[in-house]
C-alpha cells in the first residue's frame, strides 16, 4: 500500500519564497486541512485542485505516492544517525 507525501508542495513553495500562510490565504484551504497535508494525511481532490490552481502547476508537482512506511524509515534513520553521532 502507499501513502501520499506531500514533500513536492514544501519544496515549491520554498522554491517560490512562500510560505505555509501565503498558501492558506490564496487557496483558502484551512488551518486543519493544511496540518493533515504537514502530516502526510489524503485531503479532497478538490483542496489539491484549489493548491495547483493558486501555484499553476499540476498534481504531481505538489505530491507524490510513496511506500507505506516511507516516512517511518526515514526517520529512524535520521535518529540512528543523530544517536551515533550523540556517542563519538
Amino acid at each position: 500500500m502507499k501513502q501520499v507525501s506531500y514533500k513536492k508542495l514544501w519544496h515549491t513553495l520554498i522554491d517560490r519564497n512562500l510560505r505555509k500562510n501565503d498558501l492558506l490565504n490564496a487557496t483558502g484551504i484551512s488551518s486543519s486541512t493544511l496540518a493533515r497535508m504537514v502530516s502526510g494525511q489524503p485531503v479532497n481532490v478538490e483542496i489539491l485542485l484549489r493548491i495547483c490552481s493558486a501555484l499553476d502547476c499540476d498534481f504531481s508537482d505538489i505530491m507524490e505516492a510513496v511506500p507505506e512506511g516511507h516516512r517511518q524509515q526515514k526517520s529512524r534513520i535520521k535518529n540512528t544517525a543523530a544517536s551515533f553521532k550523540e556517542n563519538l
